[in-house]
């Protein structure tokens, strides 16, 4: 597995768990004060979290997790917070899956 792999994940992960944050201030906002709305920002998590799915399949099948796993770590982009607990413990697993070439060395 690439190391590019991990780190879309680790991107999408953080960003789609802020802008869950964002939203779920913004429907409490508007049915807890009733101010503001919602349209623009659960459309922008609606779109982060469909690339957030397909990055974190992706690297699930690259790391050959069981499908159990891979439910744990999707879900874990719906529940406020989560992600900021899940990723490190992810990525922990999947840095050790990390292969780099070899560096090259030029000969004289």
């Amino acid at each position: 597995m690439k190391q590019n792999v991990l780190t879309r994940y680790r991107v999408m992960a953080y960003v789609t768990a802020v802008w869950l944050l964002v939203f779920t201030a913004a429907i409490i906002a508007k049915y807890g004060f009733e101010t503001g709305d919602t349209m623009l920002i659960s459309q922008i998590h609606g779109v982060l979290f469909i690339v957030y799915v397909v990055f974190a399949f992706d690297l699930g099948s690259k790391a050959k997790w069981p499908f159990g796993k891979l439910l744990w770590v999707l879900a874990a982009g719906c529940i406020p917070f989560a992600s900021f607990f899940v990723e490190p413990k992810v990525s922990r697993e999947a840095r050790a899956l990390v292969t780099d070439p070899a560096p090259v060395t030029a000969e004289v």
